[in-house]
């Protein structure tokens, strides 16, 4: 008797179903959102940066600016990862 050998059919792409594509998402969004309730926070209750000149001038400065631009590059870098594109090959 002779066996015959058939070659393996190709299996469907693993999909992921929606509520899970969307999980990755939702916690990079709550994680920028934190980020910026952080500089809000900072902006009504935080402190002012004063500088002081050897001749008498003062400068203030609200420390929320200094916190906002390093919140834009965390806001970037966690979007960059959290929102890329995966291969589910």
């Amino acid at each position: 008797m002779a066996t015959i050998s058939h070659e393996a059919s190709p299996s469907a792409p693993a999909t992921r179903s929606r509520p899970e594509r969307l999980v990755p998402e939702l916690w990079t969004s709550l994680a920028i959102a934190v980020i910026w309730v952080t500089v809000l926070l900072d902006a009504i209750f935080g402190p002012d940066i004063v500088t002081r000149g050897v001749a008498g001038d003062s400068a203030v400065i609200p420390s929320a600016i200094v916190i906002s631009f390093f919140a834009f590059l965390a806001t970037w870098v966690v979007a960059r990862h959290g929102f890329r594109g995966r291969d589910d090959r």
